[in-house]
Formats: C-alpha cells, structure tokens, sequence
C-alpha cells in the first residue's frame, strides 16, 4: 500500500470536505480503547500508534484497557459510545476471527463500527518454556504425540489469534495440546516462563525479550518469511507444516455513526503515524511491521479477512 500517496489523499480530502466540526476536531484528549491487558501486543502497537497520532492531532491520545470476551467487552462500549470522534477501538484479527467461530457477542469491525485506518501486523512466535524437551517443530510434534494431553498452552482468550493459532497447529499436526485462556498475553507469557504453560503461540512484541533473555525458547516464526527480529529463527512452514500462516493486525475503528469528515481527519493523522521514522523503528524494536490502509482499504481489508478466518475455522472443525 502506497503510505506517502495515502497520506496526501487523506488530507487534501479533510481540506476540502471537513466541516466546521471536524475543523476544531480535536479539542480534547482522545480515548483508544483496546480490548486486551497491558503489556499484550494491543498494547505495546497502541501506544507507540497512539504517541505518534497525538503529535499529528495537537491532542494527547489515550491508550485505555478493557480486556474481557476476546476485546468484545471494548469493542461494544466504542460502538455503542457518542459518535464524536472522541472513544475509538483499537480493532483487531481477534473480532473477525470472534465472528468466524460463531461468538454470539462477537462485534463486527465493518457494520458495528466505522473503518478508519489499517495500521500494523504482529507475527506469532512458537515458543515454549525451556523444560520442555524440544528443540524444533517437529521435536516439539513429537512430544505432544508421545504425551497427548499433557502439554498446555496459553492463549489471550477464546477466539484470540494465540488461541487459533495453537487449534491450526493441533490440526495440521494431528496432536492434542490442552487450551488455557487467559485475559492477556502478558499474564500469559509470565505462566509460561513460570512453567504452569508449557507451550504458546505469542506476539513477538510479547516474548521477543523474553526469548533474548532465554526465559523461553523460540521454535519458529507463524508467517511465511523470516522477521529481522529473529533472522536465525525458521518459520512454521520451513520446518514442515505447509501452509501453516498466522499474525495479528490491528487497526482503528470508530462508533458507526462517526462523521466521515472526523473518520478521515483520524485516518489521515494514522498514516502519518505510522509512516514516521520514529513510529518504524519503535515497531522494528518490537518485531512489528507497518501494514497501513485508509477508510476504504480497512473495510475491504475487514471482509477478506473474515472470509479468509471463516474458512480456516470450518477446516479446523473449531466452529460453533
């Protein structure tokens, strides 16, 4: 996607179309909401987000944690909150995957709230605490085979990208690992280094220090290329299982009744965001790469990717 182009279109749109509303938009602090603890990767991709907006809006952005249903609980209070531009929600692969599984309170990105910018993706890491005896995917097979039921692991919850990530892995493997949601990675990760988790599908902004400090041990990448982070590190799909692909997005969304004159004056301050230097090398840091769309590209974005969730979960029999 074309950030500088974006960017440019964005704000010739908000010069020429902006009411006096969104003229003196904002005034006062913004509150982004995310649906997952502090510390999670919605967390960490927010508030570096959130700084740079802040610069571009002349308004501080407020980083707020609503963690609970898999960010439903969140996701709600932005979509039923005054459409004023003032509560957004920090939305995420986690609600289209809600709706894919069949989550009755599951909120939908494109028709419960408004689109406003596509922002950042986090790869997963496979990690497991350093007891477990194995080194690479396949060891790692081998054990959950050998001992079925007897390796668990921790997701941010039901319907979470770690969740579905570990269900895939369980089905194109052909094992059985026991789920153990928690109400972020965090909490999470700490279990896991702690030795209650044996195995977890984590953000890389969640474990990256953790695997440098050697607390746990990473075994591969969820995504089709290697990350800088972790150059060594080889992908799921390297070491054996074909096809095997997962990350976690975020972008932003607003109430649905959001004026398009304030929807665009906020798409245009993220494409700013995360296009300045600052913004990269914070997420760099992290292992987070800059994945940016506007109001349009969101939305078809939203539409793939439940299309794309649905299926995966029908083919893993995870549905409701």
């Amino acid at each position: 996607m074309r950030i500088v182009s974006w960017i440019a279109g964005a704000l010739a749109l908000a010069a020429m179309s902006t009411p006096a509303v969104a003229q003196t938009y904002p005034d006062r602090p913004v509150k982004l909401l995310i649906g997952f603890a502090a510390g999670s990767s919605a967390d960490v991709a927010a508030r570096i987000v959130g700084e740079g907006m802040s610069k571009n809006l002349g308004q501080s952005m407020i980083v707020e944690s609503r963690p609970g249903a898999s960010s439903n609980i969140a996701g709600d209070t932005v979509a039923k909150a005054e459409a004023d531009g003032y509560t957004l929600f920090f939305g995420s692969i986690a609600n289209v995957i809600n709706k894919a599984v069949g989550l009755g309170s599951a909120i939908d990105l494109a028709k419960d709230l408004k689109p406003v910018a596509l922002l950042c993706v986090v790869p997963n890491i496979l990690v497991v605490n350093p007891s477990v005896k194995a080194n690479t995917v396949a060891e790692l097979i081998a054990l959950a085979k050998a001992e079925p039921g007897k390796l668990n692991y921790g997701s941010a919850g039901v319907g979470s990208t770690p969740h579905l990530s570990a269900e895939l892995f369980n089905a194109m493997a052909g094992v059985k690992m026991v789920h153990v949601p928690y109400k972020g990675t965090a909490q999470a990760a700490q279990d896991l280094v702690g030795g209650t988790l044996q195995v977890m599908f984590a953000p890389s902004s969640t474990v990256l220090g953790l695997i440098e400090g050697k607390q746990l041990r990473a075994l591969a990448w969820t995504i089709a290329k290697r990350s800088p982070a972790l150059p060594d590190l080889p992908t799921a799909i390297e070491s054996g299982l074909l096809g095997f692909e997962t990350a976690i997005w975020f972008g932003i969304n607003g109430p649905a009744a959001l004026p398009d004159a304030i929807r665009d004056k906020l798409a245009g301050a993220a494409a700013a965001s995360v296009a300045s230097e600052a913004v990269v090398k914070a997420f760099r840091a992290q292992g987070i790469e800059p994945l940016t769309g506007g109001p349009a590209e969101y939305g078809r974005y939203i539409v793939s990717e439940t299309a794309k969730w649905t299926d995966v979960v029908a083919k893993a029999g995870m549905g409701k």
